[in-house]
């Protein structure tokens, strides 16, 4: 792949996830399987969720009756990945009409392509606990690839008019082994590693250059006049923020995992106020005064929502329940069965509240937001809503110029 990134004044090659290699490997199998040619050296074209172009390789392609198969190669560019360079196969085999279609797996219904399932097999993990973005049962395919999968294998079918139904599997040889090098088995995903990516590509990663580049983001909000900001850590951040918060594109700033030095350069550059919007998986670290939430750096989250709850009057059973949790998301559901998530949840935020105020010496106004995927917004801080006003302010402000 022929993208680059700059980081630490070297030119490093970007990759493409696990989730593309799936997806492009199941396009090729289902057009097989509907009869298109296959000559070795083919490309694969596909469209990431990035809005990147990709042109693949496909390789180990075999067909029989009512079958097809293809391997799409991982490659990571230059970023440090467990998974560089293994082979991601889709096996992709009719099954006649929607009613005959296969009950495992998940099944979409989509026009043109009445019944697909897909399902994970050799090499895939398969969840274990709950928590996780993909239901216990079911294999470690995260939702975007596994969209990207389903987009592909329609998109082929409305092609060739195929009315059928089809049973897409997607495997890993080696996977398990591979697996045993991640955090996998600690988060409840056995057998295999899982097939991720939020954008379909891989950017080598740099701490030093992301933090430049959000002193430079916030540098550029300076420049335009900006008094107030909104900082989010990453893509659910910023998804909540254009679901729920209305506020132009161009005044949230992502920090990563960042978050303190984030804040330290926001009161350096003297602006007035920032309003913090992230994941309970991000911020209840940020409430025991952690303010780099990167996991090699450790990791509380269970012990820290473990005290609140104690702090609300849970019971030792149901805090040694939140002990054994593998996310916060399944924290949220223990607590909400418990009767007890609003009051934990409210002492975790006047918690966060005075590390964030702390942080930047009281120096500005500064509040937070945090919601969870599963259970939407979960609360905020004291100050939130006078920032959201400001912000929004900002926002008529800079709109009527």
């Amino acid at each position: 792949m022929e993208r680059y990134v700059l980081k630490d004044n070297q030119r490093l090659r970007c990759g493409y996830t696990t989730g593309s290699c799936a997806a492009a490997a199941a396009q090729r199998a289902v057009a097989m399987v509907l009869g298109a040619a296959f000559s070795p050296g083919d490309k694969i074209v596909l469209s990431t969720p990035k809005g990147v172009r990709l042109e693949l390789d496909a390789l180990e392609a075999e067909s029989g009756d009512g079958w097809a198969s293809c391997a799409v190669k991982k490659d990571a560019g230059d970023d440090p990945d467990a998974t560089n360079g293994i082979l991601v196969y889709a096996r992709v085999t009719k099954v006649g009409h929607e009613e005959e279609a296969p009950q495992d797996g998940v099944t979409v219904l989509r026009k043109g392509c009445p019944g697909i399932t897909l399902d994970g097999g050799t090499g895939v993990g398969r969840v274990t606990k709950r928590g996780l973005s993909c239901p216990v049962g079911e294999a470690a395919i995260n939702p975007v690839p596994r969209q990207m999968i389903l987009e592909q294998v329609g998109e082929v079918c409305e092609e060739f008019d195929y009315k059928g139904g089809l049973h897409v599997e997607i495997s890993v040889p080696g996977g398990e082994e591979i697996a045993r090098r991640t955090f996998n088995p600690q988060l409840g995903v056995l057998g295999g590693i899982s097939i991720l990516g939020t954008s379909g590509i891989v950017e080598p990663m740099s701490d030093q250059a992301l933090i430049d580049t959000i002193k430079v983001k916030m540098d550029v909000r300076k420049a335009e006049g900006a008094e107030y900001l909104v900082i989010t850590p990453g893509n659910y951040g910023e998804t909540f923020l254009k679901s729920h918060i209305p506020f132009p594109d161009t005044d949230s700033v992502k920090c990563s995992n960042f978050i303190g030095e984030a804040l330290d350069y926001a009161e350096y550059s003297k602006f007035r106020g920032v309003l913090l919007v992230g994941h309970i998986g991000k911020f209840v670290k940020v409430a025991a005064g952690i303010m780099n939430t990167h996991s090699r750096y450790g990791d509380a989250r269970m012990e820290i929502i473990g005290a609140h709850a104690a702090l609300a009057g849970a019971s030792k059973e149901v805090v040694g329940e939140l002990l054994d949790c593998v996310t916060t998301e399944d924290a949220v559901s223990v607590l909400d069965q418990a009767g007890i998530k609003e009051q934990t949840l409210q002492s975790v935020l006047s918690k966060l509240d005075y590390h964030i105020k702390e942080r930047v010496h009281h120096s500005m106004e500064i509040g937070a937001v945090i919601f969870s995927n599963q259970h939407g917004y979960l609360g905020e801080t004291a100050d939130a809503p006078l920032l959201r006003e400001k912000l929004l302010e900002g926002a008529c402000k800079a709109q009527s110029v």
